[in-house]
């Protein structure tokens, strides 16, 4: 049974994810807050799997209570909710430690299957998107860009197939076209996936794409080298 706290300012909203939460045979509600504040404070107790946080709520935000659930260090993963096309906060929610963001007009059983991969240890954002995501967020970034690549001792743990493969992660490439770039088995792309977060200490896929932006080891796509057709 997975376990969910719901951060909506909306009432219902709250109301609609109860609805399907409580009628999904694997999920279950354990609680609501209003507004960041709350989230937070109801995570010691409650001690929810996931997390489904709103960005836009009044007083404490969503992204400011995903850093301070992170922070803690507990089993709580949180899964930001948001419009893409007009909340420019999905990549700062990200870089507090979401496990990823989905639109709020997906349908339910989209919406039950990230909440089931989140609490199992999976980020919810699908390659081609995270590529978008972070394009269009390129600019919140640190630094300049297309500066040098910065030094980080994570980088000096990996292999050279292993930061290879770091590279392609934050290309947005999925586990095929990792294989495919560098003539491996899908299972062998899994292992070094799997060794690369391990070694950077990644959660998750997200959050090693997001280091490979910061330590420059990847561009935005207008700066990128057109990929093979």
């Amino acid at each position: 049974m997975i376990s969910v706290l719901v951060a909506d300012a909306q009432p219902l909203q709250r109301f609609g994810f109860r609805m399907l939460l409580e009628n999904t045979p694997d999920t279950e509600i354990v609680g609501e807050a209003e507004n960041g504040a709350e989230a937070v404070r109801r995570i010691t107790d409650l001690r929810p799997d996931v997390v489904l946080m709103d960005i836009r709520m009044p007083g404490l935000d969503g992204i400011e209570a995903t850093r301070r659930i992170v922070a803690t260090g507990g089993r709580s993963r949180v899964l930001v909710l948001t419009t893409f096309d007009s909340d420019r906060y999905a990549f700062a929610a990200l870089r507090a430690g979401a496990s990823g963001f989905l639109l709020k007009d997906i349908r339910p059983d989209e919406l039950l299957a990230g909440i089931r991969a989140v609490a199992a240890g999976d980020a919810v954002i699908a390659p081609a998107l995270t590529r978008r995501l972070l394009d269009a967020f390129a600019d919140q970034l640190d630094g300049e860009l297309c500066g040098p690549v910065r030094q980080d001792p994570r980088l000096d743990f990996l292999t050279d197939r292993e930061r290879e493969v770091l590279v392609a992660i934050g290309h947005g490439l999925t586990n095929g076209e990792i294989a495919q770039r560098f003539t491996l088995s899908e299972s062998t792309v899994k292992t070094h996936v799997g060794r690369v977060l391990a070694k950077i200490g990644a959660r998750d896929r997200i959050q090693a794409v997001i280091l490979a932006y910061d330590l420059r080891l990847t561009r935005p796509v207008q700066h990128f080298v057109p990929r093979d057709r």
